[in-house]
């Protein structure tokens, strides 16, 4: 028994020593790689960040303005609009075969639409906009946001992290805040004219909402860290982007699971973060669990709706 013993511990010890020599082979091969592609790409961005800072003779508010506002702007209204077509035509049947909430939205509302568009048109351009006036400040204070040297790709990876991380924090308490009785009834309430949300409807808020819960838990990351005017426009069209995702109503393939947040919107007690990292924390994602939608929170890797593979339990007869 001891010699077998001996034998087995022998062999385990030679097959994980040559796994692990070949997997350290293997990783510093790709990591070399790796490397050696960001350090391309990266001479490819500083060298198109320059052009763009000569271009506009390095003035800094025209740079903050199309960073921070108009390409964020753009990203939103770009992938929303697409996410719009499908909501008021049905088609294409690739977007609209996935929606969650079946037989909602179908087709959407066209004047409800129209007054939502009209509601986040003047969030963007009469709050949005007046409160990058400060932010700017703030950056200028800093004084490394319009620096002509580019900040590396893994010092963005962290700043990422730290970004998601304060929105996550600031977010779920200021939502949470809205949900209180006084507060829903006067402002939260507007938010949630829509039980089943569709992506432009992500920053259609009561005004005060949109400051607190829709703005500055984006915002403060940035001014924190005092980050590139590059890392803030590639934050905020990221935040827009993701938080339409959220609403936008459809599981689309390969995409972030949008069922945590429309669970919200079906529930209202449910689910009030983005990550759901506090909502675990905090137990108010209890229910969700025991439904289907928790089954169907993942990253969709197939062109089957999860509607059909994790089809709601039949309703009982009455």
């Amino acid at each position: 028994q001891e010699e077998k013993l001996r034998d087995a511990v022998k062999i385990t010890a030679c097959i994980l020593g040559t796994g692990l020599l070949i997997f350290t082979v293997l990783v510093n091969s790709v990591a070399g790689y790796a490397q050696n592609i960001w350090d391309t790409l990266g001479h490819f961005w500083q060298t198109t960040w320059l052009k763009f800072y000569y271009l506009f003779e390095g003035k800094e508010w025209t740079i903050f303005f199309l960073g921070a506002a108009l390409v964020p702007c753009l990203a939103f209204w770009c992938f929303n609009g697409i996410l719009m077509v499908a909501d008021v035509t049905g088609k294409p049947t690739f977007i609209t075969r996935y929606r969650i909430q079946l037989g909602k939205n179908d087709p959407v509302d066209t004047e409800k639409l129209r007054q939502a568009i009209y509601t986040v048109l003047c969030n963007q351009f009469f709050i949005s906009l007046p409160m990058l006036v400060p932010m700017f400040y703030v950056m200028k204070w800093w004084g490394s946001t319009f620096n002509k040297e580019l900040p590396t790709f893994h010092w963005f990876l962290v700043e990422l992290g730290i970004f998601t991380l304060i929105e996550e924090i600031l977010f779920y308490y200021t939502h949470r805040l809205v949900h209180l009785p006084v507060l829903y009834k006067h402002i939260h309430k507007k938010h949630h004219e829509w039980t089943a949300p569709i992506g432009v409807v992500s920053i259609y808020a009561h005004p005060v909402e949109h400051i607190l819960s829709n703005t500055l838990p984006v915002m403060t990351g940035p001014m924190i860290m005092g980050s590139h005017i590059v890392s803030i426009t590639a934050w905020f069209s990221l935040a827009l982007v993701t938080t339409s995702i959220s609403h936008c109503g459809y599981h689309l393939p390969f995409l972030p699971s949008p069922e945590f947040h429309d669970f919200h919107h079906l529930k209202f007690n449910q689910c009030y973060g983005v990550l759901g990292v506090l909502d675990y924390l905090h137990g108010t994602d209890t229910v969700f669990k025991q439904t289907k939608a928790y089954q169907r929170h993942r990253v969709l890797l197939s062109l089957t709706p999860l509607s059909e593979s994790i089809p709601e339990a039949p309703k009982r007869a009455e």
